[in-house]
């Protein structure tokens, strides 16, 4: 889009995380959800998920990430969403629940841009979770950081907004936002976030501030900070996530903080949320370098119009190979929600064999027992590809389509798709994991079907 502003200010630079066609905020969400939960020692109570561009508008999401994460029907779940500091919003109440609950607070956005806007070289998408409890840590397990004190303002300065039924923001002038909004309701909210923590603003090592970069230096002059406290912005890598941004951010600053460190969190938007949090000095060991992780598995997209299709900015004709009904039963989708959003199939308990989906006769033709099949979760194991087909004549948003008879770690065999993975890419014996992703979308009855596929390690 260089054309448009040639020699212009807006010089494109870093990089831009962005979804795959059958990415969302939720699947984002609930691979974050994983990988927070991975080796946790008990499952969360209560599931909140913070997004200003959730894909359901009157449908829990909150409930369909827990059923992808098969937590128990017992969970509590809630969507929280409507502005970018929703996410510390959600983090505060997590932690100050009367109840004690362990909570997943599950960020995550995938904003879309009007093309050629400014926007548009700055949104990135991404999700993040934290799991949060008001109650000491029990067993071996120790707090990454404790909440010491929190502050709330409430304020309707409208710095950018989208209308219900709207694709895009409407973002205002930057010095408005910068001179009426940021520098004038946030530094009194930090303070008296830092006074209720008892904490000093040079005794803050990573200041988390999720705004522009003259901005953020504004704030750290009239905060009493200077740049070496300032937090990674991951701006360069990643880009700005919306509401999951200053989880993100968080999440890079617990991984560089040392025991005894003090994070300044703050989240901006119709008001200003600023949380004090402290690393135990206890601490037994830091966070596993998730974030880095993260981006370090990324895959370029090389087709700008290739995006702008995935993102339903480019109405491509696909020919008559796209014209079908996807109408989902919902009556199945209930009764087997377990194997369509949890993956969970089953395992014979005379003779160990795992099959997807369960039924009532074993298909071993070695044993064929009844009623043996004990539930058996798919999502974590690991697999390999046994036999691919890349596919040229069926519909695909992003041809070919890939897919393949996948053998499960332990056993068992699922013919299913392939993601993230181009022409040429797949191999027999390529070693796989399991991921969350958007099955089909029925564009007529605007309706969105997950399952799980399978992508290379």
């Amino acid at each position: 889009m260089g054309w448009l502003e040639p020699g212009g200010t807006r010089a494109p630079s870093g990089a831009r995380a962005i979804c795959n066609w059958d990415e969302d905020a939720l699947t984002l969400a609930v691979e974050a959800g994983r990988e927070c939960l991975r080796g946790a020692a008990a499952p969360p109570q209560a599931v909140t998920l913070v997004s200003t561009t959730l894909p359901f508008v009157d449908r829990s999401n909150a409930t369909l990430v827990a059923a992808a994460l098969d937590l128990a029907p017992e969970t509590q779940t809630l969507d929280v969403t409507g502005t970018l500091r929703a996410g510390t919003t959600a983090l505060a109440q997590a932690a100050g629940r009367s109840d004690g609950l362990r909570t997943l607070v599950i960020a995550a956005d995938a904003r879309t841009a009007r093309p050629g806007s400014a926007q548009e070289l700055e949104f990135g998408s991404a999700a993040v979770a934290l799991l949060v409890s008001s109650a000491k840590p029990s067993g071996q397990q120790s707090a990454l950081a404790d909440i010491r004190g929190v502050a709330h303002l409430s304020a309707d300065l409208v710095d950018h907004y989208r209308a219900s039924g709207e694709a895009f923001d409407y973002a205002l002038e930057e010095r408005w936002v910068r001179d009426e909004g940021l520098a004038k309701l946030v530094p009194d909210t930090v303070r008296m976030a830092l006074e209720r923590a008892a904490v000093k603003s040079s005794d803050v090592q990573h200041c988390v501030l999720p705004v522009a970069p003259a901005a953020a230096q504004r704030l750290l002059r009239s905060l009493g900070l200077d740049q070496a406290q300032l937090a990674d912005a991951l701006r360069e890598d990643c880009g700005d996530s919306g509401a999951a941004h200053p989880l993100l951010m968080l999440a890079a600053a617990l991984e560089a903080a040392a025991p005894g460190d003090h994070i300044l969190l703050v989240g901006f938007g119709q008001g200003v949320d600023a949380l004090v949090l402290s690393v135990p000095r206890d601490r037994e060991a830091p966070p596993r370098p998730q974030l880095a992780a993260a981006l370090a598995r990324r895959r370029e997209e090389g087709s700008y119009t290739r995006y702008l299709a995935h993102r339903g900015l480019l109405d491509v004709d696909f020919g008559k190979r796209a014209e079908r009904d996807n109408r989902s039963a919902q009556s199945v989708m209930w009764r087997k929600q377990r194997q369509l959003a949890g993956f969970v199939g089953g395992r014979c308990a005379a003779c160990g064999t795992v099959q997807f989906p369960k039924s009532r006769v074993c298909v071993n033709p070695a044993c064929r027992h009844t009623d043996t099949q004990a539930d058996f979760r798919l999502a974590e194991l690991a697999g390999r590809v046994k036999t691919f087909t890349e596919d040229w004549q069926a519909f695909a948003p992003r041809p070919p389509a890939i897919y393949g008879n996948v053998e499960f770690e332990g056993g068992g065999n699922l013919l299913m798709e392939l993601t993230d993975t181009e022409a040429g890419e797949a191999r027999i014996g390529m070693p796989v994991r399991f991921v969350f992703r958007l099955k089909d979308v029925d564009n007529l009855r605007a309706f969105r079907r997950y399952f799980w596929k399978a992508t290379g390690v």
